[in-house]
């Protein structure tokens, strides 16, 4: 099935084709409304060939479509008609967690994605479940707000760090992943990754697009860790925390 891949994001719009070598985009931001979105997808993709589209959207996703109005964008999202505006099948799912498909290799896998907030998804043998990880309390505040663009602001590269490697460390000790896959454009901050971490690629995003409609799509052959490794982090997470208390 040749499938399209929609990308919504805060500065731009992506997407890329079954069968294409290359993406096309456009800018988005606060005048970017659902009509304007799809006026600009189907000019981009004119001479494009497809039966299906994937679409993530950077907000919660519920019953295909979107939950909450997204912050960074124009209005209108909820409740508006994809599928007979773009004239397609669709299938939204919220964009970090279409990343993480599209970073998985096998196993449990945690996805965080570094950004302006904390995205979170996890995927288990190939099934993708969005998360809502970065609202959850952390210190004077939540998980986001130490991990994201606000923390790094606030408390500077090197302290930022810290939080990064503390927050997923408790992750994996909460959630025990096979591996953590970090994923967004602050990653390029870390000065060396998490232990069981690998960095994410924001093209993987248009390869968990393609796996929605065809789950085998560019499927990886670098096997998942061993979960023995999980199990020594978690060990040093919790005599770290014992040492605290």
């Amino acid at each position: 099935m040749k499938v399209l891949v929609i990308d919504v994001g805060g500065t731009h719009v992506k997407v890329l084709a079954t069968g294409q070598k290359m993406h096309r985009e456009v800018g988005s931001g606060q005048f970017m409304t659902p009509k304007r979105m799809v006026s600009d997808v189907l000019k981009m993709t004119a001479d494009w060939e497809y039966e299906a589209i994937s679409m993530g959207y950077p907000g919660p996703v519920v019953q295909n479509g979107p939950a909450l109005e997204p912050w960074n964008l124009g209005k209108g999202w909820v409740g508006f008609d994809f599928k007979k505006a773009l004239k397609r099948p669709i299938k939204v799912i919220n964009d970090a967690a279409m990343q993480a498909l599209g970073s998985y290799r096998g196993g449990k896998m945690l996805f965080l994605g570094l950004g302006t907030g904390l995205g979170s998804a996890y995927v288990i043998e190939g099934q993708v479940l969005s998360m809502e990880l970065a609202h959850l309390p952390y210190k004077k505040s939540t998980f986001e707000d130490y991990t994201g663009l606000r923390g790094f602001k606030k408390y500077g590269r090197k302290k930022w760090r810290k939080h990064v490697m503390d927050v997923t460390a408790r992750l994996i000790a909460a959630l025990e992943p096979d591996e953590v896959v970090l994923g967004g454009g602050m990653v390029k901050q870390l000065k060396k990754l998490p232990p069981l971490c690998r960095a994410g690629d924001n093209a993987n995003a248009f390869i968990g697009g393609f796996r929605l409609w065809n789950p085998d799509a560019r499927p990886s052959r670098t096997p998942a860790p061993s979960t023995r490794d999980t199990k020594e982090i978690i060990r040093q997470h919790k005599k770290e925390t014992t040492k605290r208390k």
